[in-house]
């Protein structure tokens, strides 16, 4: 029996199974998970390029997800893409046997402990730490309500990471219909280059999310949506296409989902900046990032109440929801401007900073 020690569960309210797990390898390989994920905070998308995967983050050309998630500090993050499941499960013996603990993509449909199980597919990421040969069982955790630290058979595993996660029904929403394909990741890190959570790393931190927010865009020719300018682009084009009928929720849902927990845990990576260097101004700094955070909630709400298609064999079927485009438009307003509050916020606490 293999059983990997050391491995423990994170979980934040406001974020889903991605930085759940990121955040269990980063604190496994000796790192504060919130000093590391909490770190960055901006707006970046690149149009058409939203994922039905709970895992989902928008990452930037040649940068891998990790890193993409943490732009501060010398982290990345490997995809591993095996031909089958026997090679799926051969690498990840592998990595553990040798004191890596790693990430996997599963389906929710397949796994006992979900409430899913036998009922809702999903794409969803859970770790592995350790196995038992003679007695078939594989140890998994998913610090995602109800959280599960424990052995399940490998069939379970096997079929969960192999599973082609089809739509069935009505309730197979948001991250479905995306083969699992045996995916998993393990991270790296560059212990040499690593930054002290120290005074003048939380101000460089600052003054460079408040650079990536305020930098002009030419929006006609740039591939991607960045910083404010990008924001608004991206909101007002999602009220926009509501208005036209269009069926806006998968894309509003899954990105609004990362804009809450990245925004979310800034205002928790402030908070405890605040605490630990007694700087009164980004306590305050934090409390309104921390409203941005629950607009992103509402948005994430209100897209889900928007129209949905749902296709079942060969026919689709579309169901409109009562979100309206005057609707999103009033949330998108009063988010843009506590937004531009809390950066104001920010900057004054630089001068004390």
């Amino acid at each position: 029996m293999t059983t990997l020690n050391g491995l423990t569960p994170w979980r934040h309210d406001l974020a889903g199974c991605l930085h759940a797990d990121m955040a269990s390898l980063l604190a496994f390989h000796g790192r504060v998970p919130l000093e590391v994920l909490g770190a960055a905070w901006e707006f970046f998308y690149r149009p058409g390029d939203v994922r039905r995967e709970e895992y989902y983050f928008p990452c930037k050309p040649g940068t891998s997800l990790l890193a993409s998630m943490a732009p501060h500090h010398p982290v990345r993050s490997v995809w591993h893409h095996p031909a089958d499941a026997e090679q799926g499960w051969a690498q990840v013996r592998e990595a553990v046997a040798g004191g890596r603990p790693v990430a996997v993509t599963v389906d929710n449909f397949e796994l006992p402990f979900r409430p899913a199980y036998q009922d809702v597919h999903a794409n969803h990421m859970i770790l592995v730490h350790g196995f038992d040969e003679e007695r078939g069982t594989v140890r998994v955790m998913d610090a995602v309500p109800p959280r599960f630290d424990g052995e399940i058979p490998l069939s379970r595993l096997a079929a969960a990471r192999d599973s082609g996660n089809e739509i069935e029904h009505d309730r197979d929403m948001f991250f479905t219909d995306a083969p699992i394909a045996n995916r998993w990741l393990d991270i790296e890190i560059d212990e040499d280059r690593f930054p002290a959570f120290d005074r003048a790393f939380v101000r460089r931190v600052i003054e460079a999310n408040g650079r990536s927010f305020r930098a002009p865009q030419d929006l006609d020719a740039a591939p991607a949506l960045t910083g404010l300018a990008g924001q608004r682009t991206f909101l007002d084009g999602m009220a926009k296409r509501r208005a036209a009928g269009e069926d806006i929720r998968d894309e509003l849902f899954v990105t609004s989902g990362v804009l809450l927990a990245t925004t979310a845990l800034h205002a928790d990576w402030l908070a405890h900046a605040a605490h630990g260097f007694d700087v009164p101004e980004l306590a305050e700094a934090a409390r309104q990032v921390e409203r941005t955070a629950h607009h992103w909630s509402a948005v994430r709400i209100l897209a889900a109440r928007t129209s949905t298609s749902t296709s079942t064999g060969t026919s689709t079927r579309t169901r409109t929801g009562p979100t309206t485009a005057d609707q999103l438009v009033r949330r998108f307003d009063e988010l843009m401007d506590d937004q531009q509050r809390a950066l104001r916020e920010l900057d004054r606490a630089l001068t004390v900073l």
